[in-house]
């Protein structure tokens, strides 16, 4: 008999709050019938979409919480004013005693790291925790790792971020070897910084249980060459937004083109089943949901500004999370290798 999956949500999270996360719920519900959840939030401002909600009869609990956490509130401030009261705070609590299984929200990603890792603390042997973004490539979708928790990560860091990239793509993709790769200014091994050379030794010398194929360019992100690219927070954070930006440019440029004459409308008319396909996978809403790695819970991170259908697919990613035991198979990877690892050289700064 498996074990029920409950998902704590932090329903006032994100730009439009209930909105967006209880459509995403509902949808989240009726794809995935057998897992219930826990709503976290002003209950009053919650009960109107949720009476409208379809697949949610029987399978969801709403507990009122007195603070909502901003959106553009400080970690420290939000960690202070919404401790044991907040909707995040108190969504957050209920995956460390054990009551849901993972936790989503769309709110204040600063917030919610800060919270996360105050309640439910990083896993034995790991040193700071990462935040894993699903990334679509020309051949399918890697996990690019971090992408703003920790600024300036060490070797010893970076190495601890291939294991736990590692075994979310695993987890995710059911890939039993994924192939790990650092992020680097260039192939040749004399290349990068310190802590970039460092850890591109240790992966190659230290007999890990990982597939390391070597340093990737950036560009080598798009191109699938690798499941799992490593980076710290800084350079993984600006290369998301980059990334980001540029998907917004070419959709608008391409929107741009299409609609600049009769001939190009009747073009894309014609061509409208490719469009439709193009659209589909540069949608960010496919891609939704950063896992923050290293914590003993499942976390999941959700775009402010996604609709109900992006949110429902952070949703799956915690729940795929779950049932592929995400946390478990980190925990055993970082104790495996634990002893062959050195202690790091600086314990970072939190980006977020």
């Amino acid at each position: 008999m498996t074990t029920e999956i409950i998902i704590a949500i932090d329903a006032m999270g994100g730009d439009h709050g209930p909105l967006t996360t209880i459509p995403g719920v509902d949808l989240a519900a009726q794809r995935h019938p057998d897992v219930r959840f826990i709503l976290f939030g002003d209950s009053a401002a919650i009960g109107a979409p949720l009476s409208k909600a379809k697949y949610l009869q029987g399978k969801v609990e709403v507990r009122h919480a007195e603070i909502t956490v901003a959106m553009d509130e400080k970690p420290s401030q939000a960690l202070r004013r919404g401790r044991y009261k907040s909707g995040m705070w108190l969504a957050i609590d209920s995956v460390r005693s054990g009551e849901a299984k993972a936790i989503v929200s769309a709110g204040n990603t600063g917030a919610l790291m800060a919270m996360s890792r105050f309640v439910l603390r990083t896993l034995p042997g790991i040193e700071r925790p990462a935040i894993a973004a699903i990334w679509p490539n020309m051949i399918g979708e890697s996990i690019v790792l971090d992408v703003g928790a920790t600024v300036g990560a060490d070797a010893r860091q970076l190495v601890e971020f291939a294991i736990m990239g590692e075994a979310m793509s695993s987890c995710l993709f059911g890939k039993e070897h994924p192939t790990v790769g650092l992020l680097n200014i260039g192939s040749e091994e004399v290349k990068g910084n310190d802590s970039v050379k460092e850890a591109g030794r240790m992966l190659r010398e230290m007999k890990l249980p990982l597939r390391y194929e070597g340093f990737v360019e950036g560009d080598d992100i798009a191109k699938g060459k690798v499941d799992v690219v490593v980076t710290e927070g800084f350079t993984g954070n600006v290369a998301l937004k980059t990334a980001e930006g540029t998907a917004k440019m070419i959709n608008t440029f391409m929107r741009q083109a299409i609609t600049s004459t009769w001939i190009s409308k009747l073009g894309a008319l014609l061509s409208s089943g490719a469009f439709s396909t193009l659209r589909d996978r540069f949608d960010p809403r496919k891609h939704n949901g950063g896992v923050f790695l290293g914590l003993n819970g499942v976390v999941v991170k959700s775009h402010g500004g996604t609709d109900g259908i992006g949110f429902a697919t952070a949703i799956e990613v915690a729940i795929d999370m779950v049932r592929n035991g995400l946390t478990q198979r980190i925990a055993s990877d970082v104790a495996a290798v634990h002893g062959l690892l050195p202690m790091g050289e600086h314990q970072g700064d939190v980006a977020v």
